[in-house]
């Protein structure tokens, strides 16, 4: 088995020393004339920055045995496959618009037919059921989520038919899968193992929360999925940066000469390390991210941040003196620029439909209202800018009463998740063998994974305040750029199942704190036994609470008192 090492963090460089010791390699009054001269900040710097010795303190030490190495593709595989079948089958079930469907999956039509939203007639939800289109009218409708998630759901109705009830999920369902196997990917690379990172697909794959998001038509599982790609981005970018980190400075100690002294100017601040690919791939999925909810404005923010904060740390580790003025001025600037114009830009071209068409909603309005002193922006940007500012006071406005809205702070325990679909049957009908059935479909969490998460939350930051540990500051971050923007508007309609877009996070902060109950491998064999046989128990609990609550999550038909077992606090009524 490889190495698990869930406690283990970075780790800074020897003290700084301006001096080389006497004992240097090529004599005490060389090495204090070359300490006048090239003032090195880390001791020893002809071994110190070797390339070797530079990536085993910027990226550790890991390896992984060549028999395991096929599992590091194929765990996150047979999870994903785990989690697709439960998203898949009967995903046409049931066959009707459930909840947020209504506006989402017609918007999608209306995509397919003129690339922006189109208004429908009243009561369109009958005929679109019955794969009727003739309620879609020609007049714009004004709408306030941007188009990308809107688009993706069109995806599965362009491939299978927009009569379908497959092809309007079939996207969600995609994405959701492909979600478990990135995730376990995610959290092999971040804990080192192959076991954690199968563990973090299989929490997910059963969840109920994600397997009905996955499910369902609606924009958020969207938001969930460019969110955990941008940050799959920036952990590839955190190795990426400092093994170009690594190379330049080792480069710099060969060409200094035989004594490996480094010039001082270049340990002040460090070198400059080009342009990072996977922050620009991190910008582009960002940009879907805020093209599907703007919600995934917060994800730019702390994916940015947390972006720079960790090559701060490089430098520090690897010598550089200044290493917070380098890591601003030789990163920073790069890092912002890769991804907030880059995430701007995408956003922007996801209004294609809009910009290409003649009638869109606001399509015209700076034609019949004066430019003043933006006259230099082209009138469509200006009409797209003033669409937005009406969308924006729609959304902080937004205070409507709803049977289902929950405070973000009863997210923790799912004090009041949402019900997206529920029909009762009598006796004989639809196949109803006894007095009465229940078909629901509600966006419940498992239990285990949710209280036990949120739980994981709270340990994790007393980790990263003892420990410093990056993982844990890394979940947390993006943990909170997905729930503590929803604090800021206590007055608004919000719902549960807002919380998909965390919920990775949550769940690498839940395997994080397994991986710590299971221990190292340099425990002594009683406390791992007994570590493994806790997380066993825990992972066994959690499969059979999904089977249990799998019925009310795919509007499977059971007794109405089967259904009642199920709701055991009385806000999930």
């Amino acid at each position: 088995m490889e190495t698990v090492q869930p406690h283990a963090m970075d780790t800074a460089p020897p003290a700084p020393d301006r001096k080389v010791p006497d004992d240097h390699p090529h004599g005490s009054h060389a090495s204090r004339a070359s300490a006048q001269t090239a003032k090195p900040w880390v001791q020893d710097p002809q071994n110190a920055f070797t390339r070797t010795a530079l990536k085993e303190r910027l990226l550790g030490r890991h390896f992984t045995p060549p028999g395991l190495r096929l599992w590091f593709w194929l765990a996150p595989a047979l999870t994903a496959l785990i989690g697709g079948l439960l998203r898949f089958i009967r995903l046409e079930q049931p066959t009707s618009l459930v909840f947020d469907e209504t506006y989402y999956v017609k918007d999608a039509y209306s995509f397919l037919q003129s690339g922006y939203e189109r208004n429908w007639a009243e009561k369109a939800n009958d005929l679109f059921n019955q794969g009727i289109f003739t309620s879609l009218e020609s007049t714009a409708e004004y709408v306030v989520h941007p188009p990308v998630g809107k688009w993706m759901i069109a995806f599965g109705m362009w491939i299978f038919g927009s009569d379908s009830t497959f092809g309007w999920r079939f996207t969600a369902a995609l994405v959701g899968t492909l979600s478990i196997f990135i995730l376990a990917l995610i959290a092999q690379k971040m804990f080192r193992s192959t076991l954690l990172g199968a563990m973090a697909g299989l929490l997910f794959a059963v969840d109920g929360h994600a397997i009905v998001q996955s499910r369902t038509s609606l924009l958020d599982i969207f938001v969930m999925f460019f969110a955990l790609l941008s940050f799959g981005a920036i952990l590839m970018d955190r190795d990426d940066g400092r093994r170009r980190l690594a190379a330049k400075l080792s480069q710099l100690a060969t060409a200094a000469g035989p004594d490996g002294t480094i010039p001082a100017k270049v340990l002040v601040y460090g070198p400059w390390l080009g342009i990072r690919w996977w922050r620009l791939a991190a910008g582009v999925s960002l940009g879907l991210c805020i093209g599907t909810k703007w919600s995934g404005l917060f994800f730019l923010a702390g994916f940015g941040l947390l972006s720079v904060l960790w090559d701060m740390n490089a430098r520090r580790i690897a010598g550089i003196k200044f290493w917070i003025a380098g890591a601003i001025w030789k990163d920073g600037i790069l890092a912002f620029v890769s991804m907030v114009p880059v995430a701007a830009a995408t956003y922007i071209a996801t209004w294609t439909g809009w910009f290409l068409s003649k009638d869109a909603y606001d399509r015209n309005w700076a034609a019949t209202n004066p430019a003043g002193p933006w006259g230099w922006v082209p009138d469509s940007l200006r009409s797209l800018w003033h669409y937005h500012s009406t969308a924006y006071n729609f959304h902080t406005g937004l205070g409507s009463d709803h049977p289902y809205k929950a405070n973000a702070w009863s997210w923790f325990v799912m004090g009041r998740p949402t019900s997206f679909y529920v029909k009762n049957f009598e006796n004989g009908d639809g196949g109803c063998a006894v007095d009465k059935c229940t078909a629901a479909v509600t966006s419940l969490g498992n239990p285990l994974i949710w209280w036990g998460g949120s739980l994981a939350i709270l340990f994790l930051i007393g980790v990263w305040i003892a420990k410093r540990d990056w993982r844990a500051g890394a979940i947390l971050l993006a943990f909170a750029a997905g729930f503590l923007p929803w604090l800021f508007y206590p007055l608004r309609t919000i719902f549960f199942f807002y919380a998909i877009a965390y919920e990775p996070f949550m769940i690498l902060a839940l395997v994080m704190a397994l991986g710590m109950i299971m221990g190292k491998l340099g425990d002594p064999p009683w406390r791992r036994a007994q570590g493994a046989t806790v997380v066993g128990i825990f992972l066994v609990l959690t499969v059979a609470l999904s089977a249990f609550f799998y019925p009310i999550w795919a509007a499977e038909m059971i007794t109405q008192d089967y259904w009642r077992q199920h709701m055991w606090l009385p806000s999930w009524i």
